[in-house]
C-alpha cells in the first residue's frame, strides 16, 4: 500500500493558479484534483478546460477531474486534451454507464468512479474490471469545508474488500473533510488516497501539511 495526497484546488487562489500547482507540485503531491461543477449536478460552478490545461503548462504533477456535472460524456475529449490522466465521473449523472467508462479509458485517461454518500456500492460491483480509481466521498459533493461524514467509514472498508476480493489494481480514494482529525480514520478504514482541500491551506505550509497528513494515514492504515 502506497499512501498518495492529492490536494483539491478549490481552495487555491484563483488569481495565481499556475503558481499555486507549481507549490503543491514542489510540496510533494502525488497529484492535483480538479472539481469540475456545472451548476446543474451541484450548484455552483468552478473550472473550465481552458484553465485547466493553462496551469498544465507550469507543472508535470499528474491532474485528475472530478466532474460533478450533468451529463459529463460531452466534456470527456476536452479535459483529457487539457492534461487530466484520471477522469471521475458520477454513475448516476450518465445516460450510458458502461459506454462512458470505456470512452474514458479509449481517450487514454484512467477511469474513476465517484460514489456520493447515498449512492451504494452496487453502481461498481460489476465494472470493476474497467475502474482504476473508486472514489467514496466523505462528504455531499458540491462545496468546500463541509464536515467529514465518519458514517462513510463502513462504505470505505467494504468498498475495500470488494476491491481486494477483486484482483484488480484499484486506488480507493476519499474526498470530504479530510485534515488531521480525520484522515486515519479514512486511513483504518482502507482508502489509500486522500484528498484534502481546505485542511491543507491552514497549514504554515504546503510541505508540512503533505507530510502531516501522509504520516497519519500511513500510520492508521487498516490499524
Amino acid at each position: 500500500m502506497t499512501v498518495q495526497i492529492v490536494p483539491s484546488v478549490l481552495t487555491a487562489d484563483f488569481t495565481r493558479l499556475g503558481e499555486e500547482c507549481r507549490a503543491l507540485e514542489e510540496a510533494g503531491a502525488d497529484r492535483i484534483q480538479w472539481d469540475v461543477m456545472d451548476g446543474q449536478f451541484i450548484p455552483n460552478i468552478t473550472f473550465g478546460p481552458d484553465v485547466i490545461a493553462a496551469c498544465r503548462r507550469v507543472c508535470d504533477v499528474p491532474f485528475e477531474v472530478h466532474l460533478m456535472c450533468e451529463r459529463p460524456e460531452e466534456l470527456l475529449p476536452r479535459y483529457v486534451e487539457a492534461g487530466c490522466e484520471i477522469v471521475i465521473v458520477h454513475p448516476e449523472t450518465l445516460r450510458e454507464p458502461h459506454y462512458t467508462y470505456r470512452t474514458i479509458r479509449s481517450l487514454g485517461a484512467k477511469l474513476g468512479i465517484a460514489l456520493s454518500p447515498a449512492t451504494p456500492l452496487a453502481f461498481v460491483e460489476h465494472v470493476l474490471d474497467l475502474t482504476d480509481l473508486l472514489l467514496v466521498m466523505t462528504v455531499s459533493p458540491g462545496f468546500g469545508g463541509q464536515a467529514y461524514i465518519a458514517s462513510m467509514e463502513p462504505k470505505i472498508t467494504a468498498a475495500r474488500a470488494l476491491i481486494d476480493e477483486s484482483g484488480y489494481d484499484i486506488d480507493l480514494e476519499v474526498d470530504g473533510g479530510i485534515g488531521p482529525e480525520t484522515i486515519a480514520g479514512a486511513a483504518a478504514a482502507g482508502a489509500d488516497v486522500f484528498i484534502s482541500g481546505s485542511a491543507l491551506w491552514k497549514y504554515p505550509c504546503y510541505a508540512e501539511g503533505v507530510k502531516d497528513l501522509r504520516r497519519r494515514a500511513e500510520e492508521a492504515w487498516r490499524r
